[in-house]
């Protein structure tokens, strides 16, 4: 009986049986002969597919979770230990129901696209410069755990360590929503590993997330608009991408937006890749204006400097991340750092829709 209650609890939740009908009719779109002919429609088809099959595992994963928990209680009340067991399976449940809370708190224009992210280190010099590397990390591990495609099309080195700037472009379904959370300025306070003193500072970055947007997205970009440079790539990259110039730089002369390309060896992809960065950069810069009532995206690019960071990151004398906007704390930092970061995306997106914080603001202005 439970079992039956279960199941139209959850086809209630995930409409099932309008997913198996959109399957049914993508399915024959997919028989059919010259269904590959248009290789550009075909593929929103599969992908339409696959966000489909996704919801059907879902329902059925929850559905299942339930029922083991089901069963597991009543085998408690025949004498069984099942405490740990029961543990386990709720909190397996618990993360896969966070985790269709988070899906479902996606409902801005853009939230399924991709994103290019934009990291720039700020006040702190060589100590801001790795940590912006350990966020460029920290982001390739998320896309990686999460089964995203990852490419970093830009990467200034540092001077001794860290990057300058960087720029990945994370391509997966929702990666837009999701890192809408990073937009802003991370703080850091650790041991010096550059200090033989080893005191402690305090370091800044930025990060700045755009969509990335689907190539029927119509934008006129005019020739005579845009400024073309070539040069030399630097780092690491071998000694064809090094010797040549491979490197792209594009400059849209009306806006003065600035993109450019190193990672490949080919300039004729570098030039693809940084035209592709330049659309979504004028796309946004679009909506900026359509959205002049609202609060746009750019005001959250504050000065990298004390009192505008969103989230610290303290090493020392403590260990613990806060989330300064949802006072979400999270004190395995390492965690975290490694690319296990769906728990404070979601504290974000339940902050940003309904308001609400989670614990308590004691620890908001951490130690110099």
């Amino acid at each position: 009986m439970r079992s039956a209650s279960n199941r139209k609890l959850c086809g209630a939740i995930f409409d099932i049986p309008s997913k198996n009908k959109q399957l049914a009719v993508i399915e024959e779109t997919i028989a059919d002969p010259g269904f590959w002919n248009n290789q550009e429609a075909s593929q929103k088809v599969m992908q339409e597919r696959k966000r489909l099959e996704a919801f059907v595992h879902q329902d059925r994963s929850v559905t299942t979770l339930v029922s083991d928990i089901d069963t597991l209680f009543e085998l408690g009340r025949e004498g069984e230990d099942v405490g740990a067991e029961l543990a386990r399976e709720f909190d397996k449940l618990r993360k896969l129901v966070d985790h269709l809370e988070t899906n479902m708190l996606l409902s801005g224009e853009n939230d399924h696209c991709g994103a290019i992210v934009t990291i720039h280190p700020g006040a702190g010099g060589t100590e801001s410069q790795d940590w912006a590397e350990m966020l460029l990390r920290m982001y390739l591990r998320w896309a990686e755990r999460n089964g995203f495609s990852a490419a970093v099309t830009d990467r200034l080195e540092g001077e001794g360590a860290g990057i300058k700037s960087a720029t990945v472009e994370i391509d997966g379904d929702n990666c837009f929503g999701l890192l809408q959370s990073e937009i802003g300025v991370h703080r850091l306070v650790r041991i010096s590993p550059f200090d033989a003193n080893a005191r402690r500072h305090t370091s800044f970055a930025s990060v700045f997330v755009i969509p990335l947007i689907d190539d029927d997205v119509k934008i006129d970009i005019k020739t005579e608009d845009i400024r073309i440079d070539v040069f030399r790539a630097s780092g690491a990259g071998g000694q064809h991408v090094n010797r040549t110039e491979s490197a792209v730089r594009f400059t849209h002369i009306p806006t003065g937006i600035v993109v450019q390309c190193q990672n490949e060896r080919s300039q004729h992809k570098n030039r693809a890749a940084a035209l592709k960065q330049l659309r979504a950069r004028l796309y946004e810069y679009e909506m900026d204006k359509r959205r002049a009532a609202e609060k746009k995206l750019e005001d959250s690019k504050a000065d990298a400097n004390f009192g505008s960071q969103i989230r610290s990151y303290v090493l020392a004398p403590y260990r613990m991340v806060k989330d300064l906007r949802s006072r979400y704390s999270v004190g395995d930092v390492d965690r975290l750092l490694d690319g296990d970061m769906e728990d404070m995306i979601h504290a974000y997106l339940v902050w940003k829709k309904t308001g609400k914080t989670f614990g308590d603001s004691s620890k908001d202005d951490l130690a110099d």
